[in-house]
């Protein structure tokens, strides 16, 4: 019996496949930024499974954010630190 949903790898690099034109059209910068968020949201991969609720899209941009605010958390307590 074969799976009726595609994993959540899947999902993701079906995703990540439909925003090759949007990645082409941007600056050379934006697409290494787009590309490092990219590669946030798939260190998240096993996260995502469980949120089978929210579409595919929504849980990237969800693990997205998550890598983003730690990052402005770490910088925050350095500054803090000064």
């Amino acid at each position: 019996m074969g799976r009726t949903l595609p994993s959540i790898t899947q999902a993701f690099l079906h995703e990540q496949q439909s925003l090759a034109r949007f990645r082409r059209a941007l600056r050379r910068e934006d697409q290494q930024a787009l590309d490092d968020l990219l590669a946030a949201a798939k260190r998240h991969l096993a996260e995502a499974a469980y949120a089978s609720h929210l579409l595919p899209f929504e849980v990237m941009l969800l693990a997205m954010l998550v890598e983003e605010h730690k990052e402005v958390m770490r910088l925050r307590r350095l500054v803090e630190a000064r």
